[in-house]
């Protein structure tokens, strides 16, 4: 995307990502594309400026100049209305109105853009001043008594996020090439809320024969000896069978006469890969792996390293534990609380 430069009297001097602007200009617009624009108050002296109406609604007008594929030159209007909350005393409705997933999205976005627009930049620290700001100023809780904190449903999961966030690609460029990098913040700058989401925090389905396809948390306790893992992080998918399953599939038991469900058990998970794969493009990359095989990194380095080699309690029978100093989302969010309410 690119600035033109045309600064109106609604541009406002804050400046976030690329800014101090009212026009940009795009090499491709396609049903995919997905933009994040942030509005700030221009002028705090004069309202009616940015369109607010008696009924406390304002409008947004996007003036889009593209050529068709047939040559021909369009123009279309788009107008769009918000809700405006206006006061101190509005942090409810401020909290009413707030969509979490979205606001990772454009974290994620913000955060990948200053890592490559700003020297010396650090993403991790960004991250978490804006975490603790945001929940000290919309969480619950008695000043200086961490055990109070609580935030509404409509903001729970946003730390959840944030977490995830800092362990993502679009953080720990480690291990990947620039050009890797580049690939996966490009396709976080055009995909939509849903799948930027995922690239955020993967998607966890089990398979097991005691119940069906069901999610479960992105946590290291979520392996079972007896369970078929399905990791889905927008850029690979990972199938992921427990070291029983992997024992009885290289005995081959799926090929013997009575052992029917063992058989379709090991191919719903195959199946729904092929349909996340069939309908997103670029291709993800397809992992199958085994537990305490190599390629199961690429599963345990999304999951929440609530046992370490360094945990108290070792991992249950068949279960399997994260060789990693990483703090734990446990320990993350009791970080943030007590920060929070100081």
């Amino acid at each position: 995307m690119l600035l033109l430069l045309q600064k109106g009297p609604l541009s406002s001097d804050t400046v976030i990502g690329q800014g101090n602007t009212s026009a940009w200009k795009m090499c491709g617009l396609d049903r995919k594309t997905s933009l994040c624009i942030v509005f700030d108050m221009a002028k705090k002296d004069a309202p009616d400026a940015i369109g607010q109406s008696q009924n406390n609604l304002f409008y947004f007008q996007f003036l889009t100049y593209y050529q068709h594929h047939d040559g021909q030159m369009r123009l279309r209007s788009t107008t769009i209305s918000r809700r405006w909350v206006a006061g101190s005393g509005s942090v409810q409705e401020l909290i009413t109105g707030f969509d979490q997933e979205a606001a990772a999205a454009v974290m994620a976005r913000l955060v990948s853009f200053k890592m490559e627009a700003e020297v010396d930049f650090d993403p991790v620290r960004w991250l978490d001043r804006a975490l603790i700001s945001l929940c000290s100023k919309f969480g619950d809780y008695q000043k200086e008594a961490p055990s109070s904190f609580s935030l509404s449903p409509r903001l729970s999961i946003f730390p959840q996020f944030i977490f995830n966030l800092r362990r993502s690609q679009f953080i720990q460029v480690f291990n990947n090439s620039p050009d890797e990098t580049a690939y996966f913040r490009m396709m976080l700058n055009r995909e939509n809320v849903a799948n930027a989401v995922v690239m955020i925090q993967p998607s966890l389905i089990s398979y097991s024969f005691q119940s069906g396809p069901e999610p479960v948390l992105l946590d290291v306790s979520a392996i079972a000896g007896d369970r078929i893992l399905l990791l889905d992080s927008y850029f690979t998918v990972v199938i992921f069978h427990g070291i029983t399953i992997a024992q009885w599939r290289k005995a081959g038991y799926q090929h013997q006469e009575g052992h029917e469900v063992f058989a379709q058990l090991l191919q719903a998970p195959q199946e729904e890969a092929d349909s996340i794969i069939k309908e997103r493009f670029p291709v993800p990359r397809l992992v199958v792996c085994d537990q305490y095989g190599s390629q199961a990194r690429f599963l345990l380095a999304k999951l929440n390293p609530s046992v370490t080699y360094d945990s108290d309690t070792p991992p249950p029978p068949g279960g399997d534990m994260i060789f990693t100093d990483d703090a734990s989302f446990q320990v993350f969010m009791e970080h943030l609380q007590r920060l929070a309410v100081q």
